[in-house]
Formats: C-alpha cells, sequence, structure tokens
C-alpha cells in the first residue's frame, strides 16, 4: 500500500502535513474499540481502525525519516470499451493503480482532503455514529470547496480499506421508495407493507439493520420515476398483481441498490426493470444490473445482474400505437449519450439484446416516456401493458 521515495517536498509543507499526520495519529490511539457486524470481511470497526491505525503509521513514519510517503489505490471499473470479451471489468478486480505522493502539489491536497475525511470517519466509527457525505463537507466547506471532493475521498478510503461505504458509517439521505407484498423488521420496528400494498414507505437507509424479511409476492418490479409509482399505487397495481414496487427515484441511490440487493438474495424472486423509452433510462437500468463506473469498486455488492428489462421499447410505439405527437426527436446530447454507451462491453458480451435495442433507439432517433401509454387510458400501464408483458415474457 506504501512504498518509500527518495524525494522530499517542501520543508513548511512537510512540517504541515507532519503534524497534521501526528494528530491525526494520536486521535486514532484514543479510539475504544468495538464490534459490529459488516457485510464483507474484515469490515467491522475495530478491524477498520487498525487499518487506519496501520495507514496513518506508514505516512508518519515516512515523514518521520524525512521521505515522502507515496501512497498506491487501486482502480476499478465495471465497464471499457473492449467489445472483444477478453477484458476483466466483471470481476471486480483491480484493473491498476494509481499513485499519490507529496511531491505534486495536487496530490498533496488529496491527500490532505483524504485524511481531514478520514478523521470523520475514525470518529464516526468511534462513536457509532452515523453521517451522510454533505454533514462531512459542512464540517470543512472552505477546504473542501466542493462536495465531488469529498466523495472522491470516501471512495478512496473505501478502496484503501478495502470495505463498503456504510461501513465507514457513511450513509446517504435515503430517496428511494417501496411498496407492495413484503413485511420485514428495521432496527426493530416491523414495516408492513402487506397491510396495504399500495401505499409506498421509505427504503431504509441502514439497510444493514434490516431482518426477518417476509414476502408471499411473484416478482419484483423496479420502476424509474416517481411519477410512475405513484401512478401504479393509485390504480392498486400491487392489490391486484402479488408484487413488490420500488423506485429509485431516478438514479437509483446505495440504500435503493441495496436493499434492492437484500430482497433478490432472501427471496430469489424475477425482478424487472420499466424505465423510459431514452438514453438517461436506458443508463438508470445498467446502473442497477451492472453497477455506477464512480463506485466500481463495490459493484459486486451492489448490482443486480438478475434484472430483466421490461420496457418500454422503442418497437412499443408501433405495437401499442403511440400517436407521432407523443414521441420527442432525440436531442444532439442524446445521441452523444446513446454512442458513449454502446461501445461498453459488458452489453455486447452480457446482454447483446439490450445493445440492440440501444442501436434502434438511435436508429429510429424518437424518445418517449413509459406515461405516453396513457394515451390509451390513464390505467393502460397498470391494467394491459405490465401484466400481458410479464404474463408473455415480453421481456430481455
Amino acid at each position: 500500500m506504501l512504498t518509500l521515495v527518495p524525494n522530499t517536498p517542501a520543508r513548511a509543507e512537510l512540517h504541515s502535513y507532519k503534524a497534521r499526520i501526528y494528530q491525526f495519529s494520536n486521535n486514532v490511539n484514543l479510539h475504544r474499540e468495538e464490534k459490529m457486524e459488516g457485510k464483507r470481511s474484515n469490515t467491522q470497526p475495530l478491524t477498520l481502525i487498525r487499518k487506519i491505525k496501520g495507514f496513518t503509521r506508514s505516512i508518519v513514519e515516512d515523514l518521520a525519516r524525512g521521505r515522502a510517503p507515496l501512497i498506491y489505490i487501486d482502480r476499478f471499473r465495471n465497464y471499457c470499451t473492449n467489445t472483444s470479451g477478453n477484458c476483466s471489468c466483471s470481476s471486480g478486480l483491480s484493473t491498476g493503480k494509481e499513485a499519490i505522493s507529496l511531491k505534486r502539489e495536487c496530490h498533496a491536497r488529496r491527500l490532505d482532503v483524504l485524511l481531514r475525511v478520514l478523521v470523520i470517519v475514525q470518529q464516526l466509527l468511534q462513536e457509532n455514529r452515523h453521517g451522510s457525505k454533505r454533514d462531512i463537507y459542512y464540517m470543512h466547506p472552505t477546504v473542501f470547496k466542493e462536495q465531488s471532493v469529498v466523495d472522491r475521498a470516501i471512495n478512496d478510503i473505501c478502496i484503501l480499506l478495502q470495505c463498503s461505504r456504510h461501513n465507514l458509517n457513511v450513509v446517504s439521505v435515503g430517496n428511494g421508495l417501496v411498496m407492495g407484498w413484503l413485511r420485514y423488521v428495521e432496527s426493530g420496528r416491523k414495516i408492513n407493507c402487506i397491510g396495504n400494498p399500495h401505499t409506498a414507505y421509505p427504503i431504509p437507509v441502514l439497510v444493514e439493520e434490516v431482518d426477518d424479511i417476509i414476502s408471499v409476492a411473484q416478482y419484483v418490479l423496479v420502476v424509474e420515476k416517481e411519477s410512475v409509482f405513484q401512478r401504479l399505487a393509485n390504480d392498486q397495481f400491487c392489490k391486484r398483481n402479488r408484487c413488490i414496487v420500488i423506485t429509485g427515484r431516478g438514479y437509483p441511490d446505495v440504500p435503493t441498490r441495496r436493499f434492492l440487493r437484500l430482497l433478490i438474495d432472501k427471496l430469489h424472486l424475477p425482478v424487472y426493470g420499466l424505465v423510459d423509452c431514452d438514453p438517461y433510462g436506458f443508463d438508470i437500468l445498467t446502473t442497477y444490473k451492472f453497477g455506477s463506473l464512480q463506485m466500481a469498486y463495490d459493484a459486486t455488492f451492489l448490482r443486480v445482474s438478475e434484472i430483466q428489462w421490461l420496457g418500454v421499447f422503442v418497437q412499443d410505439c408501433d405495437n401499442y400505437s403511440i400517436p407521432q405527437q407523443c414521441l420527442l426527436p432525440l436531442t444532439t446530447e442524446d445521441k452523444r449519450k446513446v454512442e458513449a454507451m454502446l461501445p461498453r462491453c459488458y452489453l455486447q458480451r452480457e446482454v447483446p439484446q439490450w445493445r440492440f435495442e440501444l442501436e434502434l433507439l438511435l436508429h429510429k432517433g424518437v424518445k418517449f416516456e413509459i406515461e405516453a401509454l396513457s394515451v390509451h387510458s390513464l390505467t393502460f400501464l397498470s391494467h394491459e401493458y405490465l401484466p400481458s408483458k410479464i404474463h408473455n415474457g415480453g421481456y430481455i
């Protein structure tokens, strides 16, 4: 993880970082060690604190000897543009390393941010408290300057400590919703969706505290947007069909993806995805199935490879007689996004039919929303489209 290099940065900069790191190391040593379960192996707070101690000790020893630390951070990706099928993107293994040294000013700042965030993470673990990425940003806003800097530091820490974000007690603000034939216990509190299957419940933020999952559902339906979720709720879709419906309200956050992964692992149900017929709907669907590039290091624990694409498809505009006025032309940005997605290795390797649909979208040059099906009737989606698609196997 750490390599010694002979070159040293400016003396003032060394003293500044040395003082900060010594202070950080002392804070770590005050930690009261506690045990708590983690989903990965070796991710209990006790183990993570020991890793933090080892990491900072190595930096302190380098600085004490007048040497600039060189930190190697593994890099991950969940796709590349190699369509030969010879890549290892789906393996979950590192695809290379990035070196960070105090010799470069931008790297010195990045290490400064990483250490500041690591201090906060250590405190969260020590006190068994949780905080959001936004909380962390506002602890040093003049230093961090923007949220993306904190996000990157958290990802780097997860890679260095070989853990997931929730293992650091860093949580996302919950955005997802669930309804249907499902009952579970969250932090000792019973959540009984079955009692009113068309009522929306917020998806738990602390998914690791979900237990005793019970369901009589026949499948799980993931919908892209809250508006479609509400349409199904209004039509009492879950009451008419034994299912569970989930929405991430756009691009899914980590709790939504973790909760969906947990349901599929526990219930072993088929899972279908319903998204708009446009490049962004397609990208959201691939986020569920293959993970996101930003969190590729954790894709193995977040992706739901079982999800099948239920619609809406390009040919649905003809199959379901959607009038021309409901179709929109692809914008230049839309076309650019499609062309950027087409070379992704997992499309050719794992879901060539999805790739064909994406090519068809580009060729036809039009897009439309799920709600366009309402041109026939408000209940057409829930009474006709979805039941017939699922019953007749109209998914890929």
